[in-house]
């Protein structure tokens, strides 16, 4: 099974405690978080589906490639990190 954690600064937010589902892409997976934490998809996701501007994925500690689909391949064992994207000077 794929864990599915979401850090420190999404919870001031939104409940989106870590999660472990099946899948095959990062879709597959944050698609099974999503239909129990129905209100986390609309901070992660824009409207069309697609990973928001100020959001990154790490699949086993690498950022994912795919932003649009989503369709990064993940193993049963995967660790998929989501966070805000941080960014200043």
């Amino acid at each position: 099974m794929v864990r599915v954690c979401f850090t420190a600064n999404l919870e001031r937010h939104l409940s989106c405690p870590e999660a472990t589902v099946s899948g095959a892409s990062v879709r597959e997976a944050l698609d099974a978080v999503f239909e129990t934490q129905q209100q986390l998809k609309g901070y992660v996701l824009d409207d069309q589906n697609r990973l928001r501007q100020h959001m990154v994925i790490f699949v086993d500690g690498k950022t994912i490639i795919d932003r649009v689909h989503l369709s990064d391949a993940i193993s049963p064992d995967s660790e998929i990190y989501v966070m805000q994207a941080l960014s200043g000077g």
